[in-house]
């Protein structure tokens, strides 16, 4: 008999337990599981100077809010476990909370960190084993256990010092599942699918970007299950239903076998899109609707060309920054990029500049800046771009070097001011007189220059950004996120996010309108523009331009070719006069159902 909850004890085999989370990548994933788990390892020890010693003590201390705030959240997702769980694990949260708070282990890494002069993941790694030491010599039971609790706390805050990525994924056995308290998105970006059949995860928020990452490399998951690791063993079967939500551990012979045929199903609807590679993407009544490929890392360019993208309508560029503790120069970035450009056999590529900040963090740069009490609003993107003149002027001249290898545009992240886009293009003006007069090989012309509208703000004066720019592209993830306030990354207010909430749907009819007025390009380029249910919505709302993980592709092409354009206007216009999202996806699945 199944359970539909975490029983912490898990103790009986065969028993089969059901948990529930957040739907982000659909799919269906069986194999055995892999857990990452808080272990205690082996840190680096180095000596400090007078001088670095506030430096080190500000770092331990960023990493101590962080591990509050994860516990936080922990206590938070265990509220969802059934009574007695959810009392034995906030029992146990409590007690790391406590030592996260003034407790013996705090006070003696900051003396060991003042008096030693040690780095802060040494000194934490020293205090435990001292203490550990120290609880063992007692030969009490209940301090012997207490001490396993400092570990674990201890093994956090080494965690987020180090910034530690997982780096075990490369040797899993085949089909292998993750399942770990957090994923981050430069974790997803060492997963193999050949390797990796789908994770889950205790932590995070249905469109955060280890979300996007799972859908563009087309791996089932699951994140924010309460209970998750309690007790779960290693190689024990798992199922992670991407669609549903579900994480099922140690599954009976008729679920298995239920699955199974699932996936299998699956395998063959997918077999027919494959026929639609060559056709092309044209609604019913004859309007033709661009659809490009993002690429998150250079192996998605191979499927992108598979399945006949008309280019790359959104490179992002993070994950040359990502799991490295230096920066790329311009030679590897170059060397990437022109990879990708090549890679496309001549059909254009939109480079977006570095896109880090919020829940996308570079450890080569992580040591620059203190922590933003709220990352999303702070130092990102083309702000942190600017910031860092010698930065931006590295990677544009990678950008332009790439692009006398194929068409090329470069897209802007985060546009809220026009004289944010002033000041790169003077950037672009002078690396590229730099790059020439090294006789270094560039495009005849300056690459289209584009902004990103993911921001209110620039939404709202669309009309100034396109005198200023040649395209536009609406990133909804983040315009929904900004718009309404809730954190895309955080399970607590997922609810909230909602891309048919009316004020995001008239911000993107604004920027789609001031753009035509201009005669520039507009597309999509958000989780939506892959989603076939927006398809006939954002078509309806005059743009031609959409841009998703490859592997969504053919899906939205086969929703295209069954679509009315100018049925799919009016029923846009439709939904703009209402005022209820409920009422706004009522009539959008309704339109959807009857083609």
């Amino acid at each position: 008999m199944a359970t539909r909850i975490a029983d912490l004890s898990r103790s009986a085999p065969g028993r089969e337990i059901v948990l529930g989370g957040l739907a982000v990548s659909g799919g269906v994933a069986i194999g055995p599981a892999h857990l990452i788990e808080s272990g205690f390892e082996q840190v680096p020890e180095y000596r400090l100077e007078e001088a670095d010693l506030p430096g080190e003590r500000e770092r331990f201390a960023e990493a101590l809010a962080k591990s509050r705030r994860q516990i936080k959240k922990l206590k938070a997702k265990a509220q969802a476990l059934p009574e007695q769980a959810a009392e034995d694990v906030g029992y146990l949260l409590d007690a790391h909370a406590a030592i996260l708070s003034g407790s013996r282990l705090l006070r003696g890494v900051e003396a060991r960190i003042a008096e030693e002069r040690v780095n802060a993941e040494y000194a934490v790694q020293s205090e435990i084993t001292a203490i550990a030491a120290q609880f063992a010599a007692m030969d009490d039971s209940y301090l012997a256990s207490r001490i396993d609790d400092i570990r674990e706390v201890g093994a956090r805050l080494i965690r987020n010092l180090t910034k530690r990525q997982f780096q075990a994924f490369a040797n899993l056995p085949e089909g292998s599942i993750v399942l770990a308290e957090e994923i981050t998105p430069a974790d997803t970006a060492l997963m193999d699918p050949r390797r990796v059949a789908g994770f889950a995860s205790a932590l995070g928020g249905a469109q955060s970007h280890t979300a996007v990452m799972a859908r563009s490399l087309g791996l089932p998951a699951v994140l924010g299950v309460p209970g998750l690791l309690a007790g779960v063993r290693p190689g024990q079967t798992v199922i992670v239903d991407g669609a549903a939500g579900q994480v099922i551990i140690d599954p009976t012979t008729e679920t298995l076998s239920a699955y199974r045929i699932r996936r299998d199903l699956a395998r063959a609807d997918r077999k027919q899109l494959e026929a639609l590679v060559g056709l092309p993407s044209c609604s019913r009544d004859g309007v033709t609707v661009t659809l490009s490929a993002n690429v998150e890392l250079p192996r998605d360019v191979q499927v992108a060309t598979e399945l006949n993208a008309a280019g790359v309508g959104l490179l992002r560029t993070e994950f040359m920054f990502m799991n490295r503790d230096d920066l790329p120069g311009e030679e590897e970035q170059y060397s990437i990029l022109r990879g990708v450009v090549e890679g496309m056999a001549g059909k254009p590529v939109t480079i977006r500049t570095l896109d880090l900040g919020g829940d996308k963090i570079a450890s080569a740069l992580g040591g620059r800046f203190a922590e933003a009490p709220n990352p999303s609003l702070g130092l990102r993107a083309i702000r942190l771009s600017l910031k860092e003149p010698k930065l931006l002027e590295t990677q544009l001249a990678a950008i332009l070097r790439a692009g006398a290898h194929g068409p090329i545009r470069v897209l802007l992240p985060m546009i809220t001011a026009i004289g944010e886009i002033r000041a790169v293009k003077a950037a672009l003006d002078r690396t590229m007189r730099r790059l020439k007069r090294r006789r270094v090989p560039v495009p005849a012309a300056m690459p289209p220059l584009g902004a990103m509208i993911e921001v209110p703000g620039a939404a709202l004066i669309a009309d100034a950004l396109a005198r200023e720019v040649d395209f536009f592209a609406i990133g909804t993830n983040d315009l929904v996120m900004y718009t309404l306030a809730a954190d895309r990354g955080d399970e607590t207010v997922s609810h909230l996010y909602d891309p048919l909430h009316t004020s995001v749907l008239r911000l993107v009819q604004f920027t789609v309108e001031a753009a035509l007025r201009a005669r520039i390009p507009v597309s999509a380029c958000g989780e939506i523009a892959g989603d076939p249910r927006f398809t006939a919505l954002l078509v309806g709302l005059g743009i031609r331009d959409l841009s998703m993980a490859p592997l969504r592709l053919l899906e939205v092409k086969r929703r295209i070719l069954t679509l009315d354009s100018v049925a799919a206007a009016r029923r846009a216009r439709m939904m703009l006069d209402q005022t209820d999202s409920g009422r706004i996806a009522a009539l959008l699945d309704d339109f959807n159902e009857g083609g």
